[in-house]
């Protein structure tokens, strides 16, 4: 497959369809809707017969479904943190559905009931947090007065008052020495900590003056005693009442855990409110006059049947005015999106292409290319069966048992597709978390190791190379082919065939002169070659102005011959990560067995899982990232420039369900 076809799909119907149109459209995540006042190809209709279309309050629309969706969060977020451990949060795994089978089943009032049920549990909550809290700090401060007998009040008159307040420890001292001085006064040191030191004194009113002027001196904090009864008794008050608040909590806890059957039910109302929120925001590309509406994007034409028995599941095939139109060439270079379409196999390499840039909507699409010799690199260096069984299951498991994200659906598959070279190469290799393979079992002799990592380095490095020549000579007959396509006959010849006998000619002679011992081979790789070189350095004497420039220009482009050298010099590191994963295997597996046996199957099987999972983890990593980067520069740069403008379809958010047209 490739880049797949695109199509531009028209929809015409009453206004009164407009919801259940973009509806049917969001559910089958298969139609990008045109911005009909911003595209400006093919347009000019728009502005001509509707000079003036219908507006719609989009704002305050918008602006309650984010209210909604902000108190829907709140109370799932709440069930979550404050239900009862043993019985919160039961979620339902991952599950497919359609559009219309999710908002089917939808419920306002039911849904309301049980939200406005949790917001006010939330509010009780809330409540019993801010009491508590309150009296926390309450508590706290009478314990630091508990030793105090008496209360304020009970000293209050017209002769003489009764004061409490803190001093710092370092000033304490010379604060109490000070007060010693004055005549008629009674302090008391009720507490002290590291840093504080509390202190009630009574003082006759008189002497007050001088008694606030030294206080002031040394930083003396004066506090409120607002309680009728003695610290000590407040206290027992204050702890009782905590006792109380923290039974209300415990019981709460019970009705917001009784609560946890909501949240699948509150995060599929989520999700149709998310999508109602598109369908809102949509609405300023589509064409709406009083009476009608239009709405117009871009649709794989293999979908095209799909889509006009969706809208007939719906009952709006006779509603709705439906053509289909091939894009203009100017569309075509402006505005066409791109999306790919491979075999299952192919397509979660999809990614990586993506990564890199996608092609624009008539170039050749690299993935199918590139997919066999990605499987091969990665294999090569991983190289371990152990590592590539341990992908396998783990990346089938997450599969089987689990509905995931879309993108992580990919993801998975990527991987389990990669487990298989892995294993491949393990064999070949003869790795199985770093140890050999046995040479033979029941009498049975083995041919493992095809390659050995030790004896065989200079066969595996020659491999990479000649893995990567092939690859760069497919990469340069893309680039013939593709300007075959586009008549570019002549730079089909400079940019692809000539490099490509180039490259064949020195191989030629290679195995002339090393292997074959024959000079028929030598004398056809230097004709090839030169041949070949010619047509690199004359072509652009013919193409350009002037000759002394195509000349250069030729010359230069011969010159990039150094290039190709370095590409295949880069394939060598398919060698280098090969053997060095499952050297650092044996390492580890050499470490272990040389501890103790008390060690080696206590403190060892612990140690070599861990270390395993670090050279599993980084060997991947670097298998990853290095095969990629083999694809982008050697490869891609040989005929793939990218460019594409991605295939944005209108569709959900799929933050808890993946939404699938086809399950109803």
């Amino acid at each position: 497959m490739a880049v797949t076809k695109m199509e531009k799909v028209t929809l015409i119907s009453d206004k009164k369809n407009q919801g259940q149109i973009l509806q049917v459209v969001q559910g089958m995540h298969a139609v990008e809707i045109r911005d009909l006042f911003q595209e400006s190809e093919n347009n000019e209709w728009v502005e001509k017969y509707f000079p003036e279309t219908a507006t719609i309050d989009k704002e305050s629309k918008a602006a309650v479904l984010t209210s909604e969706l902000s108190e829907i969060r709140t109370a799932i977020q709440f069930i979550e943190h404050h239900g009862e451990k043993g019985q919160k949060k039961r979620h339902l795994k991952r599950r497919e559905l359609s559009l219309q089978e999710l908002e089917r089943d939808y419920s306002e009032e039911a849904f309301q009931r049980k939200l406005n049920e949790v917001l006010s549990l939330k509010e009780r909550w809330e409540q019993l947090i801010d009491e508590r809290d309150q009296l926390e700090s309450e508590e706290e401060w009478l314990n630091n007065w508990q030793n105090l007998d008496a209360t304020p009040s009970a000293f209050l008159s017209q002769v003489t008052s009764f004061v409490i307040g803190t001093v710092s420890a370092a000033n304490a001292e010379a604060f109490k020495e000070e007060l010693a001085k004055i005549q008629d006064i009674y302090l008391e040191e009720v507490n002290a900590t590291q840093t504080t030191v509390y202190f009630a004194y009574i003082v006759l009113q008189n002497k007050m003056q001088a008694v606030d002027d030294i206080a002031s001196r040394y930083g003396f904090v004066k506090e409120e005693y607002k309680y009728e009864n003695s610290p000590r008794q407040q206290l027992n008050v204050v702890k009782k009442q905590l006792t109380e608040i923290s039974k209300q909590q415990k019981k709460l806890a019970s009705e917001i855990a009784s609560c946890s059957g909501y949240i699948v039910e509150f995060e599929w109302t989520e999700e149709i409110l998310l999508a109602r929120a598109e369908r809102v925001a949509i609405t300023n590309r589509l064409v709406r006059s009083p009476y009608l509406i239009i709405v117009q994007g871009w649709i794989d034409s293999e979908e095209k049947e799909d889509f006009i028995h969706l809208l007939q599941q719906e009952h709006l095939a006779e509603e709705v005015y439906v053509s289909f139109e091939e894009p203009t060439v100017n569309e075509i270079a402006e505005e066409v999106p791109t999306k790919l379409k491979n075999h299952p196999i192919v397509a979660p390499f999809e990614m990586l292409t993506e990564m890199y840039s996608l092609p624009k909507y008539e170039e050749v699409d690299p993935t199918p290319w590139m997919t066999p010799f990605y499987l091969v690199f990665f294999g090569m260096m991983v190289a371990d069966i152990g590592y590539g069984l341990l992908m396998f299951l783990g990346a089938f498991l997450v599969q089987r048992f689990i509905v995931l994200p879309r993108s992580m659906q990919r993801f998975a598959k990527f991987f389990e597709i990669l487990a298989v070279p892995s294993i491949i190469w393990g064999f070949i290799y003869s790795s199985f978390f770093g140890n050999e393979l046995p040479k033979e079992i029941g009498g049975i002799h083995l041919p493992f190791p095809i390659l050995s990592t030790t004896n065989d380095v200079n066969t595996i490095l020659i491999l990479s190379v000649i893995f990567g020549l092939i690859q760069i000579l497919v990469g340069l007959f893309i680039a013939a082919k593709e300007n075959i396509k586009r008549k570019a006959y002549i730079d089909a010849v400079n940019e692809g065939f000539a490099w490509q006998g180039i490259l064949m000619g020195i191989i030629f002679v290679l195995l002339g002169m090393m292997i074959l011992k024959n000079q028929a081979f030598v004398y056809l790789g230097i004709g090839l070659a030169v041949l070949s070189a010619l047509c690199i350095l004359i072509i652009p004497i013919f193409q350009s102005s002037s000759k002394v420039k195509g000349m250069a220009k030729g010359a230069y482009n011969l010159y990039g011959l150094t290039g190709y050298i370095g590409d295949l010099v880069s394939y060598t590191r398919l060698m280098a990560l090969g053997i060095s994963g499952g050297s650092i295997g044996a390492a580890f597996n050499m470490l272990v067995a040389f501890m103790p046996p008390a060690a080696r199957f206590s403190v060892g099987i612990i140690l070599i899982i861990a270390l395993h999972a670090l050279n599993m983890f980084l060997t991947l990593l670097s298998a990853y990232v290095h095969g990629a980067r083999l694809q982008y520069v050697e490869f891609f740069g040989k005929f793939y420039s990218g460019g594409g403008r991605a295939f944005k379809p209108f569709k959900t958010a799929e933050k808890y369900v993946n939404i699938n047209h086809k399950k109803k």
